[in-house]
Parts: structure tokens; C-alpha cells; sequence
């Protein structure tokens, strides 16, 4: 199911918080809203979208085995990696799917899927499902967040942040976001933590999650998630030494042209989804004393990726606020889901029908720094 009229963007008022008690639905409401039969699997869709997402990927793979290792050849490496890239990007929505428990109702069957799917992918498959769901749980969340959690404007890198943006203009301090988010921003978030909410510390691992990676308020990966951590790191491991094995028997340069360049636009279609779905100009970002949970599941936006991207990737930009809302429906639920809320709370399921390509470098040029408290709602802004 499609949307042939998405309704035009949306900016909501700023309002007193007050006002924003009537305006925002309680948790209970907003879930209530969602019929509990979207959350219903329906197998032929579930494998059919494994199917087709693993086939082409294989098939593209395939091909780029025929492209040779010379420099004449570098345009056609450039668009093998783009397309197997974009495909295989399917993969990773799908894993993302099991994740959440909505791709098959035998949770072992749903672990054995997104964990090959996961770590086939360099993605520690436990530990990646652990801090996506407190993302969930604490969506535009200053102290709680999880994922694009921007600083503030008081804290020392809000304040070096602003400084950096001030000294650049801003063609340069787009370019050097832009960077910093897709090429190198998922390796930073696994590593390191970056982007992370403030009661989390810095740093953070999603490979051990003890020193020196444990010095906030909480622990992102508590004690007892050791075990989930050693299982995700095993399955990196296996990966790799199936990636090393191969660079032996064919050559380093095969490997790193046939998978690493696939992986490097995997990454980027993964960071722009999310930094696109939770952050922009008009966004608030909410501390301790605003916060709830519907306020920030509703701060989510749809955008338009079209026909093909929406197949390929199974509607992952296009159905997020209902994501957000329930992420227990399986993604060819998720259009109903998305008409369902948009009929419902028309004011406030947020959908940005601006080109992908502007968004992001509005996003990139406006949202790059820290957030100021806006005294009229007490929320944060760029």
C-alpha cells in the first residue's frame, strides 16, 4: 500500500507547555490508535521480503565478480557499490525488523535471522537491538536519548560545537557534517558512543561494556548484557575472518572493491534515514522536566523516498512515526499504520515533503550544532 497524497509539511507551534498537555496524547492513547491486528505477521510477506532483499543483493554481488581490478574499470566499481549498497540496505532494515520482534513469531527464529542478517553486515546484532531500543524508549530525550542526541548550548561540546560553526561558513560546516554523520558517524556511535544521550557517558561500546566504557549516570549495557555483547562480537568476528579468508584466496583489492564498497554506502543510507527521521530546524529536543514518551515518539518525521526506494527498503522512511508509535508492525503494516495516525492526529504526525537530497543539507547546515532552550515551552532547538 502506498501514499499517492502525502499532506504538505508540518511545523508545529510553539506553545506553552500548558498548552502542550492538550495538544499531546497520553502514551495509551496514541498507542490505542494502532488496531492490534497490524501487529499480526503475515509469513509470506515477512520471507518474501527476506527473499527478494538476500536474492538481489547475491545477484548484485554477483556481477561486481565480473567488473575488473583496473582503473579503467573505477566508474563502473563507483556504480556497483552504489547500487549493491542501496539493495543490500534492505538487509539491514530487515535485521533492524527482527530486532524489534516483528518479523517472525518464533523469537529464535527471528534471532537466527537478524543475527546472520546483522553481522554479515558488521553490525553487532544484540548490542546494536539493546541501544536502539532505548532509543525507542527515550526518542528526543536530552538526558535519556539514544542516537542523534544533540548537545546543549551550556555544555562544553555545545559550546565548542557553536564555536566551530561560528568561525566556518556555512557551505564549509555542511560539508564537514556531512562527513562526520555518513562516512564516519556509524563507526563513532559503535565505538565510541557519539551522539548518545548525556546519562550514558562518554564513551560508549557496543563491543565491552565495562571500563573504560562505563562513566555515566546509567549503563547503557547493564551487567548482565555481557553475554548478548560476547554472542554480537562472535558473530563480527566470524564475518571477518570469512572477509580475511577471502582476501587471501581472491586478493585484498577483490574484497575490498566486491564488499567494502558496498558496505561504505550501506552506512550512509543508514545514518541519513535516522538523522533525517529525528532531526531537523523546527524538531524539539526535550530534557527531564518536558519529556514523555508521546511527546517524543511524535517528534519523528516521514519524508518522501519514492516508489523505488520505499520497495528496496522496505518503507523505513516513509513509515517511521508509526514505527516509533508501535515498533512491533511489521513494515508492510506500517502504510496502513502511517494513514491510520495521519487521519487520527493530523496536527501532529510530522511529514516533510521536501527532496531528500535538500533536507539533508538543510539538516547538515542548520542542525549540525547545539540547541537552546526556548523559554516559551522549555524545550531544545537549533
Amino acid at each position: 500500500m502506498t501514499l499517492t497524497t502525502p499532506p504538505r509539511t508540518r511545523q508545529l507551534p510553539h506553545v506553552s507547555e500548558a498548552g502542550r498537555s492538550t495538544i499531546y496524547p497520553g502514551k495509551a492513547e496514541l498507542l490505542n490508535a494502532l488496531p492490534a491486528e497490524l501487529t499480526k505477521f503475515n509469513p509470506y510477506k515477512a520471507w518474501g521480503s527476506l527473499v527478494m532483499s538476500a536474492s538481489l543483493s547475491i545477484a548484485a554481488v554477483c556481477v561486481g565478480t565480473s567488473i575488473p581490478l583496473t582503473l579503467a574499470a573505477l566508474p563502473l566499481w563507483i556504480l556497483y557499490g552504489a547500487v549493491t549498497g542501496t539493495i543490500a540496505m534492505g538487509c539491514w532494515v530487515l535485521a533492524h525488523e527482527c530486532g524489534h520482534n516483528a518479523f517472525h513469531p518464533n523469537r529464535r527464529v527471528e534471532g537466527v535471522v537478524g543475527f546472520v542478517l546483522h553481522s554479515a553486515l558488521l553490525v553487532p546484532y544484540y548490542s546494536w537491538a539493546r541501544s536502539h531500543a532505548v532509543h525507542h524508549a527515550h526518542c528526543n530525550h536530552l538526558e535519556g536519548g539514544e542516537t542523534h542526541v544533540p548537545p546543549r548550548e551550556s555544555s562544553p561540546q555545545g559550546q565548542a560545537t557553536e564555536k566551530l560553526k561560528r568561525k566556518l561558513n556555512t557551505r564549509l560546516f555542511g560539508l564537514i557534517s556531512l562527513f562526520n554523520h555518513l562516512i564516519i558517524g556509524w563507526q563513532l556511535y559503535l565505538f565510541l558512543g557519539a551522539t548518545g544521550g548525556e546519562d550514558y557517558g562518554f564513551p560508549t561500546s557496543h563491543f565491552w561494556n565495562d571500563a573504560p566504557f562505563r562513566n555515566g549516570k546509567r549503563a547503557l549495557f547493564p551487567s548482565s548484557f555481557r553475554k548478548y555483547m560476547v554472542r554480537s562480537n562472535l558473530g563480527l568476528i566470524a564475518m571477518m575472518t570469512l572477509l580475511i579468508g577471502a582476501s587471501i584466496h581472491f586478493s585484498f583489492a577483490r574484497i575490498a572493491c566486491l564488499y567494502g564498497l558496498p558496505y561504505i554506502v550501506i552506512n550512509i543510507w543508514l545514518t541519513s534515514y535516522t538523522w533525517l527521521q529525528h532531526t531537523d530546524r523546527n524538531i524539539p529536543h526535550f530534557s527531564n522536566e518536558t519529556w514523555d514518551w508521546a511527546k517524543g515518539a511524535l517528534q519523528t518525521v516521514d519524508r518522501p523516498y519514492g516508489p523505488v526506494l520505499n520497495f528496496l527498503h522496505h518503507g523505513i522512511g516513509s513509515t517511521h512515526v508509526c514505527h516509533h508509535i508501535n515498533s512491533a508492525i511489521p513494515h508492510y503494516n506500517a502504510w496502513r499504520g502511517t494513514v491510520i495516525l495521519r487521519q487520527r492526529f493530523p496536527d501532529l504526525v510530522r511529514y516533510d515533503s521536501t527532496p531528500i537530497h535538500r533536507a539533508l543539507w538543510r539538516v547538515a547546515t542548520a542542525c549540525g550544532g547545539a540547541v537552546y532552550q526556548n523559554p516559551s515551552d522549555r524545550a531544545f532547538y537549533y
